[in-house]
């Protein structure tokens, strides 16, 4: 840095060929040059003949000091310290201050212009911990393009730097449509936003009505499958319960056609299991047909003769053995139309009803066996092949 010397005394309007403005016209113009001064028609004027003064009184101080470089230090800008009061002016001098101040302040900066012109450059020297601080002066906005040979990238970057800070948020999409007002496109995203929130929720609830619409006509569906699937569970259960009663009316009727009662023209007089005391077991152990003497008696189904003949009580009997190992006798006859070993079919005759044995009237006592010889219900065996006696 420069040296710093001591700053020259400004020239002073006071001082020199204008003292006079303090002693010699004090006294007498004093209070006329005050009302002069106080009068807004003469304050320029006043300003034009102060400057022209100031000027001529600096340039012959300039002349006779010589033109020197002034540099500010911390001493010679240390501020004053104390407190200082300015007396209150009553006269009409201070309804004038403002007017003199105004046209002081207009001379001294026409004085300070005009000395400028024609003069080197000022060279200003800043302290090194303020200069690194600073910017440089190239990457300020909208001062880098005025530097003498930058690139266009440079002045592109510029441009950028230089650009207005409102259109800060802006998204390139919104750049590209035009939109330069950063708040204008807050706004219209924030509007975009709320539209879309409405959108999905207005799509939220028309999906939760399709939802709840097509969780009823699915239920309702569900409940007419159901009712059908009952419906036809229970025609198809009717129609099995029709097929197996048709089933077992054709399997009865085969029966039928295999089978066939011993006699015709006859009364069921005693059942099976009937007590009595007439017979020795104490009960009746087989069917009674009571039909005339001389009533053919036939075989009830085809099988083997495998005895024939007088049997105590039973009277004449014959014994009949089927395929499945049944026996099936037929007692109290009259006559006996075969022999033991011989084969017969169904509705073969095979004798004739009559009284004999241990019997009251004439009538055919018919008995079934299983094959291990116990007793069977002869109603109910012949109702098991499709025969009601």
């Amino acid at each position: 840095m420069a040296s710093n010397k001591p700053a020259p005394e400004a020239p002073s309007w006071f001082h020199g060929d204008h003292g006079d403005l303090g002693t010699g016209h004090g006294t007498g113009h004093g209070a006329d040059r005050t009302a002069e001064f106080a009068t807004a028609d003469h304050t320029a004027a006043f300003a034009t003949d102060f400057a022209t003064d100031f000027r001529s009184d600096a340039g012959n101080a300039e002349a006779e000091r010589g033109w020197s470089e002034w540099n500010p230090t911390e001493e010679t800008v240390r501020p004053v310290r104390g407190r200082h009061r300015v007396a209150k002016q009553r006269t009409g001098l201070a309804r004038s201050s403002t007017v003199l101040g105004v046209g002081v302040i207009a001379a001294v900066g026409a004085g300070g212009i005009a000395t400028a012109q024609g003069k080197p450059p000022v060279s200003i020297s800043v302290p090194d911990a303020i200069s690194d601080n600073l910017p440089d002066a190239k990457s300020l906005p909208g001062v880098g393009s005025l530097f003498a040979g930058e690139s266009e990238a440079d002045q592109a970057a510029a441009a950028t730097a230089a650009a207005p800070l409102t259109t800060a948020g802006i998204t390139t999409a919104e750049a590209e449509q035009g939109t330069t007002d950063a708040g204008e496109a807050l706004r219209a995203r924030i509007l975009q936003q709320a539209e879309q929130q409405q959108d999905a929720a207005a799509a939220e609830a028309k999906a939760a009505e399709e939802k709840a619409a097509a969780e009823k006509a699915a239920a309702e569906a569900k409940k007419q499958q159901d009712a059908a699937e009952a419906k036809a569970a229970a025609e198809k259960k009717k129609a099995e319960e029709a097929a197996k009663k048709k089933a077992e009316a054709v399997r009865l009727a085969k029966l039928a056609a295999s089978y066939s009662l011993p006699t015709f023209s006859y009364t069921i007089t005693s059942t099976y299991g009937q007590a009595g005391s007439m017979w020795s077991s104490g009960h009746h152990t087989g069917l009674d047909f009571a039909a005339p003497t001389g009533t053919p008696i036939k075989a009830v189904h085809s099988g083997t003769i495998t005895s024939a003949g007088l049997a105590g009580s039973y009277g004449y009997r014959t014994v009949l053995k089927l395929d499945d190992g049944t026996e099936v006798w037929f007692c109290h006859q009259s006559s006996i139309g075969v022999s033991v070993g011989q084969k017969v079919t169904t509705g073969e005759v095979i004798g004739r009803v009559g009284a004999t044995g241990n019997v009251t009237g004439p009538h055919l006592h018919l008995e079934v066996h299983s094959a291990d010889g116990s007793g069977i219900d002869p109603m109910a065996w012949f109702q098991s092949k499709g025969l009601t006696p």
